[in-house]
């Protein structure tokens, strides 16, 4: 057991310039560590729950999940004599039908609004009424209405900070006994957020320390955006430091003394378990820390060329404007009579991909058909004809490279594996090389990569979130490996914690 600490260095083994930097990284990670330590121990403890807890969120795949399959047989009405019900000049952006408050209806967006007329009388949809919003939200719960406690929202809580206040109010929340709460908006009508106990506990266990998403500072997005971006950078200055002073204290001839017998560290205790934890652990602390800034985009640059080609090549894909003329050889109805008992569909979405008008069919993420007018239900479109349409579309800089994808690959993928496969990849002959990842059961581009985005796909996702394929893919790899550094990294920051309360205590101490 070593009682007392004694080390030394031979005068020679610096030279001034390097001594000099030593001495300032020492006395300034001293200091900086003991202030940032507390920090750093927090976004690795809520990181750890982050790999499993999410902040709760009503995405697309849950609204499908949570519908009702659209009655056919309810549906009376041709899209354009409900349409001519919101006496509205010209034709809608978009239109689409599903279920709403029992009864099919059709939903029209024109620009940023969207209107609801039923399809089996065309009454407008104009006012969601608190007994219309109570049945939504009974039944996306699937728990009864007279159960349901009823809160109107008045300003931004925690479950809506991040903008669904300022986009759907005005919002009531309604609550259940068992801990279920639902958002419903009064302009729209939908479900905007829902969360149970379990949902908000991982949230507070992990995304909102982690994000520093706390109502106060989150509802004010500039001032947190600046606080978030300072903060990873300070720390990022800080591991840094260590890193440096780690460096410059090791000594790999054992010049160091420690009780009588050579050593590289000139340390015991804490401090010297804090030493090695940060050979190991230090870089991946700067990483994180540096990565995690880049999150928030603190250096915005104008979008590159790739981005220009993604939006060129989708609207190509799908951009025709919408018109009733072309679904008129085929109605709604007919589209899900062809289709029958197949797939009980939840959202029938008017389509113009390729010049050419379809129905897309959805059920859920995972099961779906494209509907032609002018032909029969298939599972999805052609990959040859899509990659042709690419090719030959105005502006297209060409086709390098296609290939149907049965995986997920290196700028595609998800660790949930909720993102559609198969997958069309094109390798896009543009400066930039953008890659081009198309759905082919909705022709849709489900995602895109170009080689100004290479600083957030590898420094940021690729540091902060570990997403390497093979890991992704053969899971629990992935979890091992960030578990082990996130473990790593808490005990790094736990010696950092008590070295900095010993600093602390030994101020104290002096002053008195």
């Amino acid at each position: 057991m070593v009682s007392r600490r004694r080390w030394a260095s031979s005068s020679g083994m610096y030279n001034f310039p390097t001594l000099a930097l030593k001495k300032i990284a020492i006395f300034a990670h001293r200091w900086t560590g003991a202030a940032f330590c507390l920090l750093f121990s927090w976004w690795f403890i809520s990181g750890i729950f982050m790999m499993y807890c999410d902040y709760p969120e009503v995405k697309e795949s849950d609204r499908l999940a949570h519908g009702k399959a659209i009655d056919a047989a309810r549906i009376h009405l041709a899209p354009e004599e409900t349409w001519a019900k919101l006496t509205s000049p010209g034709e809608p952006d978009e239109a689409r039908l599903a279920m709403f408050d029992g009864r099919p209806v059709y939903w029209f967006s024109i620009g940023r609004s969207n209107k609801g007329v039923y399809a089996d009388n065309g009454q407008v949809q104009n006012a969601f009424s608190a007994e219309v919003s109570l049945r939504t939200a009974s039944d996306w719960a699937r728990l009864p209405a007279a159960a349901a406690k009823l809160d109107p929202v008045t300003s931004v809580d925690q479950w809506t900070v991040g903008g669904i206040y300022n986009r759907y109010s005005p919002l009531t929340r309604y609550s259940w006994p068992d801990g279920e709460q639902v958002y419903v908006s009064g302009r729209t009508g939908q479900v905007v957020q829902y969360t149970t106990r379990a949902s908000r506990l991982g949230a507070w266990l992990g995304p909102i320390p982690h994000w520093l998403y706390f109502t106060p500072l989150r509802a004010n997005g500039r001032l947190w955006s600046r606080i978030v971006i300072w903060l990873s950078g300070a720390a990022t200055a800080v591991a840094i430091l260590g890193l440096i002073a780690g460096l410059t204290m090791y000594s790999p001839a054992k010049r160091y003394r420690l009780s009588g017998r050579p050593t590289s560290i000139p340390y015991a205790g804490p401090k010297r378990l804090h030493m090695i934890l940060g050979f190991f652990f230090g870089l991946m602390a700067c990483t994180w820390a540096f990565s995690g800034m880049l999150s928030m985009d603190p250096f915005p640059a104008d979008d590159g060329g790739g981005s220009r080609t993604t939006l060129q090549i989708a609207d190509a894909l799908g951009g025709e404007p919408f018109s009733f003329e072309a679904f008129r050889a085929k109605g709604p109805r007919e589209a899900l009579e062809q289709l029958g008992s197949s797939l009980p569909v939840k959202q029938l979405e008017f389509a113009m991909i390729v010049g050419e008008p379809y129905y897309l069919a959805m059920q859920d993420e995972g099961h779906s058909r494209v509907v032609p007018v002018n032909g029969l239900p298939q599972n999805q479109f052609s990959t040859e004809r899509l990659r042709d349409f690419v090719m030959n579309a105005r502006q297209s800089p060409g086709v390098a490279q296609a290939e149907l994808l049965n995986a997920y690959d290196a700028y595609y993928l998800d660790r949930h594996h909720e993102s559609p496969l198969p997958v069309l990849r094109l390798r896009m002959k543009d400066p930039e090389r953008t890659i081009l990842y198309i759905d082919p059961r909705s022709a849709k581009i489900v995602a895109s990569y170009s080689s100004p985005e290479w600083i957030e796909r590898w420094l940021y996702h690729g540091f902060h979130s570990i997403n390497l394929p093979w890991l992704y893919n053969h899971r629990p790899a992935w979890d091992i490996v960030v578990l082990s550094l996130m473990l790593g990294g808490t005990s790094l920051c736990i010696t950092s914690l008590i070295l900095g309360w010993r600093l602390l205590r030994r101020m104290a101490i002096a002053r008195v």
